[in-house]
């Protein structure tokens, strides 16, 4: 274990530590350390706790923790700035000549877990630093990011109760620093906290959107459709009449039942199946133009850059105008009875009734959402976060953004964002070029005839 215990020089060690620098990396907390173990709670500061060691497992443990952070984050940023360039730490396994430290093993991920239930979930990130006494032992540090104007205030969001009422936390509470010490705030204390929200300090939000993948055109589509529509009823109404033969017909039945194909139909019943499926027409070509455009275009995307800010929880709308959106399909999934219904379907007893090829499961939480509203198509994003200048970019296998004026060579797109916490709504627009057109002829030879 290396040697911690003061030396002669202790108190002048003591009154020489340096707050002027970041308490970031071994060499500055080695010095919080040392400082520590030289005069032990007399260390304590409105930046600066020490704790001797503790069960890191337990609850308490994570209450006391917690309460540091709240107190840490609650501070006016002016007065803050004067040590550690506005960071706060706390010190865990040391104490006035010895530092102990706890059992090696905590992870930062593992006390994160432990402590969101009392920070909530848009409390800021926080630091965690150790230095190893022995193969056993080690050191902890907390270290709480510098306040800043424009934060909220972060109240206590869990109760804890534990056998020393110094160590118990209220739900709702605002927890400040004192001079050694984190307790509750005082009126005066919540109105500078009040004054610190006012202030504003986010930057506005600048944000680059960029489209990836094309946005389609495609012509004579409803011709085509209906073109096929009509050569899929006249080989219906070409074939053969069931036979008349009165043994033939009650075999073919037979077999027919036995194979789980449908009994020949009569003319009359033809008739009535055709006058059915003409009735049905729009909703035919409605679906059936989904599934050829779904499987025949290529998908679309969208990038997202927040230049020089984190944007926690963004709601970005996007408006594509006088557009509509539809699924992107696989290509291999393509099935000309899904694009041209049939007028009789042929019955497969060995066939699933489900048709997986439309199935399309996403995770919880899938942060991509899309839909046509009105003449607009409209998607939706809702990822954790925008992190400052790295791109967020969503997958272009999700839907196929199709132009409706076939002529047009650009389309407009506007968007909102908005994020958690925040009152402000950011907008912009952007006009996207389109691809060249295509003839809904040559698209259907390539999707389901393989020809170019």
């Amino acid at each position: 274990m290396p040697d911690l215990s003061p030396s002669d020089d202790s108190g002048a060690r003591a009154s020489a530590l340096d707050t002027s620098v970041i308490p970031l990396g071994e060499r500055a907390l080695r010095g919080v350390l040392n400082h520590v173990v030289a005069v032990g709670d007399e260390a304590e500061a409105t930046y600066l706790e020490v704790k001797s060691p503790l069960d890191m497992n337990s609850k308490a443990t994570a209450a006391k923790i917690a309460k540091f952070l709240l107190g840490a984050a609650n501070r006016r940023p002016g007065e803050a700035a004067r040590h550690f360039h506005g960071y706060a730490v706390l010190v865990i396994g040391a104490q006035k000549h010895s530092a102990p430290g706890v059992p090696r093993g905590t992870e930062a991920h593992e006390l994160e877990d432990r402590l969101r239930p009392y920070l909530g979930p848009q409390f800021p990130a926080f630091e965690f630093g150790r230095i190893g006494i022995d193969s056993d032992h080690e050191v902890l540090f907390v270290i709480a990011q510098p306040p800043e104007d424009g934060q909220t205030i972060f109240p206590c969001h869990k109760s804890y109760q534990g056998d020393d009422r110094r160590d118990n936390i209220e739900d709702g509470a605002i927890y400040v620093r004192g001079i050694s010490n984190t307790r509750p705030a005082r009126s005066g204390e919540v109105l500078a906290l009040v004054e610190r929200v006012r202030r504003g300090g986010k930057p506005p939000i600048d944000l680059e959107v960029q489209l990836l993948g094309p946005i389609c055109r495609v012509d004579r589509v409803d011709e085509i459709l209906e073109s096929l529509r009509g050569y899929e009823e006249e080989q219906f109404t070409k074939q053969p009449a069931p036979a008349e033969d009165a043994f033939a017909s009650t075999s073919f039945r037979l077999a027919s039942n036995v194979f789980g194909s449908p009994e020949p139909l009569s003319t009359e019943d033809r008739e009535q199946v055709l006058a059915v499926w003409r009735s049905k027409k729009a909703e035919h070509i409605a679906k059936g133009r989904e599934h050829f455009l779904g499987v025949g275009l290529p998908g679309a995307g969208v990038q997202v850059v927040s230049r020089d800010r984190f944007v926690a929880k963004p709601h970005l709308v996007l408006t594509f105008h006088n557009c509509e959106v539809l699924d992107y399909l696989d290509p291999d999934d393509a099935d000309f009875e899904k694009a041209v219904e049939p007028v009789l379907r042929a019955h497969d007893p060995f066939s699933l009734s489900f048709d997986y090829s439309t199935f399309r499961p996403f995770p919880r939480g899938y942060p991509v959402t899309w839909s046509t509203h009105g003449e607009d198509a409209e998607v939706v994003l809702t990822p954790e976060s925008f992190r400052p200048n790295v791109p967020w970019t969503s997958d272009q296998d999700d839907y196929v953004i199709i132009a409706r004026d076939p002529q047009a060579s650009s389309v407009e797109v506007s968007w909102k964002l908005t994020e958690d916490g925040n009152d402000a709504v950011t907008s912009g627009e952007l006009r996207v070029p389109t691809e060249p057109l295509v003839d809904a002829a040559d698209l259907f030879n390539s999707v389901f005839l393989g020809t170019d």
